[in-house]
C-alpha cells in the first residue's frame, strides 16, 4: 500500500514538473549560453526519436498481441527510454535555442507580414498539428507512467485499461512530433 501512494506521488510530481520544466524552457526569453555546433541538431535528433518511439510502439504492440510479453516489454522499455531521451534533449534545445517561428523565412525570430502572406494557409494547419501535438504530449506523461506502473506492479487488468488510451496518445504525439519537426525546419534559427 505505501508503495503505491510513493508511485501515485512520483506520478502526479512528473505530470506536473515535466510539462512545466519544458513550458519554463520553451516561453522563457532567458536562455543558457552555450555555443555548441551540435545544439542545433537536436530537433532532427528529437525526429528520429520520436520515429523509432512509434516503431517501437507498433512492435510492442504486437508482441502484447501476440502474447510475447518478453518481446513487449522489451520494446515498450525502449519506448519509455526514447521518451525520457526526448524529453532531456528537447529540454537541453529549449533552454538553449530560441524557438522556430513557422513561415519566418528571414529567420529574424519575427513573422513578418509579407512571410505571413506567402505561408497562407499552411500556418493554420501546423499550428494545429503543433498545439494537438503540445496538448496531447502533456496529456500522456501521466498516463505512460501509470501504464508502466500498473505492468510493473503486475496489476496486468488495470495496465490493459490504462494502455487502451495510452497507446494511441503516446503513438499520436510520436507521429506529429515528426510532422512538428519537418514543417517547422526551414525555420529553425541558424
Amino acid at each position: 500500500m505505501k508503495d503505491s501512494k510513493v508511485a501515485l506521488l512520483v506520478i502526479i510530481l512528473l505530470s506536473i514538473g515535466v510539462p512545466g520544466l519544458i513550458g519554463v524552457f520553451l516561453f522563457s526569453s532567458y536562455k543558457i549560453s552555450a555555443d555548441y555546433v551540435w545544439l542545433k541538431d537536436i530537433p532532427e535528433f528529437n525526429a528520429l526519436v520520436n520515429s523509432l518511439t512509434a516503431i517501437f510502439l507498433l512492435m510492442g504492440k504486437r508482441y502484447a498481441r501476440q502474447g510475447e510479453i518478453l518481446w513487449h516489454k522489451f520494446f515498450m522499455s525502449f519506448a519509455l527510454t526514447l521518451g525520457i531521451i526526448f524529453v532531456l534533449a528537447y529540454s537541453l534545445y529549449h533552454s538553449t535555442s530560441p524557438s522556430a517561428v513557422f513561415g519566418d523565412t528571414n529567420l529574424n525570430g519575427i513573422l513578418e507580414h509579407g512571410e505571413e502572406i506567402r505561408i497562407g494557409n499552411l500556418r493554420y494547419f501546423y499550428l494545429t498539428v503543433l498545439l494537438s501535438h503540445i496538448g496531447m504530449s502533456f496529456v500522456v506523461v501521466p498516463l505512460v507512467l501509470f501504464a508502466f506502473y500498473f505492468a510493473m506492479a503486475d496489476q496486468i487488468e488495470k495496465h490493459r485499461n490504462t494502455v487502451k488510451y495510452t497507446w494511441p496518445i503516446w503513438m499520436f504525439v510520436s507521429i506529429t512530433g515528426v510532422l512538428v519537426y519537418f514543417l517547422a525546419s526551414p525555420y529553425y534559427p541558424q
